[in-house]
């Protein structure tokens, strides 16, 4: 490689640790406040994460202070996703899980009340869309690369259509 090539000059990405999480608040957030700090499927810890803060939050807020925390945390997050990613050097790292949190948060906002067993096949079905992005989600995760404001919502984007494709499988479970 030479000095003038492209490569030569971009910096390896980094691998996200506890000390890089708390050295910005943004990588606090992005990372899930430390469940994408996982080296086995960050995304499912970071789902996971989510679940069970969302049966924790649901004790306090009421179902109007927690679409205002679930939109607030897609600003937020936005913000999050996209600094952390400029700061790993990577465009969508698997390691930023607060897509997977704030997306299943809307499903079972707008799902519940579900009992356990429909919560765990709403994860499920969450799961599936957001790692194997079949049809409209694999659409969205194309749309948004790269970094900057653009990336950072790209981040978020495809985790909202696999939320999309969760509601749908859902309400369509619940029709037949």
């Amino acid at each position: 490689m030479t000095p003038s090539s492209p490569s030569a000059h971009t910096p390896a990405p980094r691998r996200p640790t506890v000390a890089f999480m708390f050295s910005h608040p943004a990588h606090f957030i992005a990372l899930g406040f430390g469940a994408g700090l996982s080296r086995v499927a960050p995304g499912t810890v970071g789902t996971l994460w989510a679940w069970l803060s969302y049966l924790v939050l649901q004790q306090w807020l009421s179902p109007q202070h927690m679409g205002l925390l679930i939109a607030g945390s897609t600003v937020v997050g936005w913000w999050a996703c996209t600094a952390t990613a400029r700061n790993l050097r990577v465009a969508d790292p698997g390691s930023i899980v607060w897509d997977e949190v704030v997306a299943f948060w809307l499903v079972l906002w707008l799902a519940m009340p579900m009992g356990w067993w429909g919560q765990l096949a709403a994860f499920a079905l969450f799961r599936f869309f957001d790692a194997a992005k079949p049809g409209p989600v694999g659409w969205a995760d194309s749309l948004f690369k790269g970094f900057g404001w653009r990336g950072g919502w790209g981040i978020l984007w495809d985790d909202f259509v696999a939320a999309f494709c969760t509601l749908l499988a859902i309400a369509l479970w619940r029709f037949l």
